[in-house]
């Protein structure tokens, strides 16, 4: 559902950005505690502008072909904060020029950077977004991520997908032992993550809480949902709220409100009839919630379905869907 087949032109625009935001080393945690405090938000000062974005590059691209009107609607989508997602694509250096230069970007910002990772073994099953490390590969992947980012004013978004599809295809392994050792490794280094617990159509709250357990919530800050769907907020908020309860009631949690503006229409592959939901941004005094983001990136296909092209690359037919139809 997610990013995966984009390489080549994605590499080298992050790369390129990547390179001109270089940070040579993190922050020293002095600067950044109030972030990553377990007792406070880590979103609390707002999560990040990404230094490149496939919306921010075809904004560019219409301006310089006289688009002005595309690029202007584009520019909806590209001013605003979405999440960085990791994957085996990038290779070792590449990977921490990426995490150092949106870390630094953040720090330039004041805000937080939110990465996603998204390389669990056998992702996404044989779906569009198929792929993922091998066991060994993910632990050592998730080791250097969280070396990288120690110190740094940065939350992680941990597998869309994985705990609603476990148990769906083979090569899986230990899934549930993987996140886990995944989210104590980050929290080893100070880096707040969520579990993706899928959403409120998806897997029941009380399985779904027995799988973060599983998974190692209380290593966590808590868990995500609606990452890449478009169920309403309130829907998911309600569902969040159970899953909090189960767990008792000390977990927090994130909502991806990317794409629900409308609500969901019954298809979830480039669907129509969706629009871009509620700005990216913290929130107080709402429960468990600790922010509403963009954690899916407006305008990136979900695959070859719909007349998309290949998941995560742009679709600017369904950007500019999003747009005309985001919620007011």
């Amino acid at each position: 559902m997610s990013p995966r087949s984009w390489r080549s032109r994605f590499i080298a625009g992050a790369l390129a950005a990547a390179l001109s935001f270089f940070v040579g080393a993190p922050a020293s945690a002095r600067e950044v505690s109030s972030a990553t405090t377990p007792s406070s938000n880590p979103l609390a000062s707002g999560p990040a502008m990404p230094t490149y974005s496939a919306a921010a590059e075809a904004q560019k691209a219409a301006a310089a072909a006289g688009r002005t009107s595309v690029a202007k609607q584009i520019g909806v989508i590209a001013s605003q904060p979405t999440a960085v997602w990791l994957g085996e694509w990038y290779d070792d250096a590449a990977l921490v020029r990426v995490l150092r230069a949106e870390s630094g970007a953040a720090i330039q910002q004041k805000k937080t950077a939110v990465f996603v990772l998204y390389a669990i073994p056998a992702r996404d099953c044989d779906f569009y977004s198929s792929g993922g490390f091998d066991a060994a590969g993910y632990q050592r992947w998730t080791r250097l991520i969280a070396q990288t980012l120690r110190g740094t004013p940065s939350v992680a978004i941990v597998e869309p997908d994985a705990l609603s599809m476990l148990g769906q295809c083979d090569g899986q392994g230990d899934r549930l032992g993987l996140i886990a050792d995944a989210v104590r490794v980050l929290a080893d280094a100070g880096v707040p993550s969520y579990i993706d617990a899928g959403n409120s159509n998806w897997i029941p709250a009380e399985t779904m809480a027995e799988r973060l357990r599983a998974a190692g919530v209380a290593s966590a800050r808590g868990f995500s949902t609606n990452v890449s769907n478009f169920k309403l907020t309130a829907d998911e908020q309600r569902y969040a709220e159970s899953l909090r309860t189960l767990l008792g009631g000390t977990a927090r949690y994130v909502i991806d409100t990317s794409r629900n503006g409308r609500g969901w229409t019954g298809d979830w592959c480039n669907p129509s009839g969706v629009g871009l939901g509620t700005t990216p941004r913290a929130v107080s005094g709402s429960g468990g919630l600790d922010a509403l983001l963009w954690i899916k990136r407006p305008g990136e296909s979900d695959g070859e379905c719909n007349g998309g092209p290949a998941a995560g690359s742009w679709f600017e037919k369904a950007a500019l869907d999003l747009v005309a139809l985001r919620s007011k």
